[in-house]
């Protein structure tokens, strides 16, 4: 298992040219969607809403707000992860609710627990900046939806090429209280992609990472 996803991140590349032709099938993509769900978050807090474009002539008008980069229109699925604007207590409490129902303990037990988050991020310094805290989070779905892709043998190109107004504005986002973090075009590579035979660039371990004992 261990080689396997060394394989697999090794097959995977920021792929720069999908096969238009070829779609992600339902079970694969539901398979995906669930992984999303299942992504950690500070506090669990998940302050994201991930939309998923299909229709061809949406991401079509979406290529010039992504800088002209066509993978947003030749890719079979185009995940938008977007983040909250605000969060209130109000937010909090449905985690609180959540949380009580799922581990079946009383909301009463978990307020030192909701107190924490609300003096944090409803009330604290990061109140002050929660679409940089909730773009933190938006970027560890993105890993782990890109690694989930890999194992699936599902290209995929993170993208932080666009233009966000434009996107909020095509999607709608504003009105629903979010903003666009990331892009993830996800289908599969063509064989006219030359980048997907190149070597990937990655310093040595020993440049990365050191053990402290």
């Amino acid at each position: 298992m261990n080689d396997l996803l060394l394989e697999k991140l090794h097959w995977r590349y920021a792929t720069k040219q999908f096969d238009p032709d070829r779609k992600i099938s339902d079970d694969d993509w539901a398979t995906l969607e669930k992984a999303l769900i299942l992504t950690p978050s500070s506090y669990g807090m998940q302050p994201w809403k991930f939309f998923v474009i299909t229709n061809q002539e949406l991401k079509e008008s979406l290529v010039p707000a992504s800088y002209k980069q066509v993978q947003v229109a030749e890719c079979s699925h185009l995940l938008v992860i977007a983040v909250q604007t605000s969060i209130d207590e109000s937010d909090v409490d449905k985690l609180i609710a959540a949380t009580a129902e799922a581990q079946e303990k009383s909301v009463e037990s978990l307020e030192f627990y909701k107190g924490l988050i609300v003096k944090d991020i409803v009330e604290g310094p990061r109140s002050n900046d929660v679409v940089g805290w909730a773009k933190l989070q938006a970027y560890i779905a993105l890993g782990n939806f890109m690694t989930c892709a890999a194992m699936l043998e599902i290209d995929a190109c993170p993208m932080e090429g666009f233009v966000p107004a434009m996107y909020d504005e095509a999607l709608g986002l504003k009105e629903k209280g979010y903003t666009t973090a990331v892009l993830c075009p996800a289908g599969y590579r063509s064989g006219e992609d030359k980048y997907s035979v190149s070597k990937k660039v990655r310093y040595e371990r020993g440049d990365l990472i050191e053990h402290i004992s």
